[in-house]
């Protein structure tokens, strides 16, 4: 027996939709696609920690040019985790040149360095 018209457009749609969906479904959670937004976040993220990673050394030089550079690297280890980034923001040199403001990611990632060494 054949099948009307109309009852063949509607598995063939149905099943066009249900293929679509089924290729979405496995190319971003299999294939690893993404969003444009998501691939912009990602982008931005990335430039971020590349930019920290870059200012980091030159933070703790600046922080080791300061008179008795020792005895306050010291002091720095004895303050908590939670505080050191602070210190490291008010004494300036997690501000970038040209910046208004001190950078609590580079704040955080030169206290790390300097207490780690």
């Amino acid at each position: 027996m054949k099948q009307p018209a109309k009852d063949r457009l509607v598995h063939t749609l149905q099943g066009v939709v249900i293929g679509a969906v089924a290729i979405m479904i496995i190319g971003f959670t299999g294939l690893g696609w993404t969003l444009e937004s998501t691939a912009k976040k990602m982008a931005r993220d990335q430039t971020e920690a590349a930019v920290i990673a870059a200012l980091t050394p030159i933070c703790v030089e600046r922080f080791k040019q300061q008179p008795d550079a020792a005895a306050k690297v010291a002091a720095l280890k004895a303050e908590s985790s939670w505080t050191q980034p602070d210190l490291i923001e008010k004494g300036g040199w997690a501000t970038p040149v040209g910046a208004k403001k001190p950078n609590s990611d580079l704040a955080r990632s030169c206290a790390e360095a300097l207490t780690s060494s």
